[in-house]
């Protein structure tokens, strides 16, 4: 069902460390193209409801653009913690730990130079169902101001069931906190068709968790979403609930919130799914994360050319990322992101696609 995975150098860092690019396909026409650098999803083709593919994924036009400019984290893994940390504090068995700011008030996917910025070793192995491909990273003692030398390994594969599947672990040989997410911004209508204002959204979700104005990480609360635009518990079109006279939604421009995912589901159920009408293409979210970020591209402005020279527009693509809950570790009541020595922290996350 698995194609051989394609590898090819297409650039290299100042230091002369290659950079490649890997393409994983199987034979529905799922076709993923992957960077070492930033473990960046640079491509994902998907087949629409008559088999014509496009590519659904946000990103630039070359690999210069995503080592040089990339501020929107396009298509990357980031790390060590993904989301905020109001002010780059915590405390952590009773020391506090200070992180380097990326944000005015905040440390953002791992701070200024995060896992999205790092080039990961890259191994093709054999898999249940084909080749996958395993990209690892070392994050040594110190680090973005993290304690613990961390050990990450990231499997990424395309499945039977039509998914593109993350699967992550990682050691440490000190206390540390860690929170992984991938960050691809998807259009189902494809990348450059302009705003996801007409997809249709469900997130199985019954609390989200409002957020601060000068830090925009949670305020502690779990607030209900019934009766409210942050309800997608049915599915619903963004249209109007992008426009919401809702304090919180205009704080944002739109939805960038952690929905609170139930605990005790069946991990084989997906947690969200976005439906694109036009093209008959539908995306569900399956995860073992008890948090999903869903952020509707607010910050996108028309001022960073894309692909094929494509200045995005606001509302322009979604991303759906499955994670621990932002700023954790200042709550004793969120889960717990600490990773303690001898420990091996496990996820996943897949993407699945079909056609209605």
């Amino acid at each position: 069902m698995s194609e051989q995975i394609h590898e090819e150098t297409i650039g290299q860092l100042s230091d002369g460390r290659a950079i490649k690019a890997f393409t994983l396909q199987i034979d529905t026409g799922l076709r993923a193209t992957f960077l070492n650098y930033g473990g960046i999803l640079v491509e994902l083709e998907v087949p629409d409801e008559i088999g014509m593919p496009d590519d659904v994924t946000l990103g630039l036009d070359s690999v210069e653009d995503y080592v040089g400019n990339n501020p929107p984290y396009f298509g990357a893994l980031v790390g060590r913690f993904a989301n905020r940390i109001a002010f780059g504090k915590f405390k952590l068995n009773g020391e506090e730990i200070e992180l380097p700011l990326n944000e005015e008030h905040g440390h953002l996917h791992g701070g200024p130079e995060g896992y999205s910025k790092k080039l990961f070793e890259s191994e093709i192995r054999e898999g249940k169902h084909g080749q996958i491909l395993v990209l690892s990273y070392d994050s040594p003692d110190g680090e973005m101001g993290y304690p613990g030398n961390l050990k990450l390994v990231v499997t990424l594969s395309l499945t039977p069931e039509n998914g593109l599947r993350y699967d992550y672990t990682a050691t440490c040989d000190k206390p540390t906190i860690v929170n992984f997410t991938t960050h691809p911004y998807f259009n189902l209508s494809g990348q450059g068709t302009g705003s996801i204002r007409q997809h249709v959204v469900q997130i199985e979700a019954d609390t989200y968790l409002p957020i601060r104005e000068d830090t925009s990480t949670p305020t502690g609360a779990f607030e209900n979403v019934s009766d409210g635009p942050f309800d997608f518990r049915e599915p619903v079109s963004l249209d109007h609930r992008l426009d919401s006279p809702n304090a919180q939604v205009d704080q944002c421009g739109g939805f960038d919130h952690n929905f609170v995912l139930r605990e005790n589901r069946d991990f084989g159920d997906p947690v969200a799914s976005v439906v694109d009408e036009p093209s008959g293409r539908k995306m569900e979210v399956y995860t073992s994360e008890p948090g999903l970020q869903f952020y509707t591209g607010n910050f996108l402005d028309e001022t960073l050319a894309g692909k094929n020279g494509f200045f995005y527009p606001k509302h322009a693509g979604f991303c759906m990322e499955t994670q621990h809950y932002p700023d954790s570790p200042n709550f004793e009541e969120f889960p717990s992101t600490v990773l303690n020595p001898g420990e091996t922290f496990t996820s996943f996350t897949e993407y699945r696609f079909s056609a209605v």
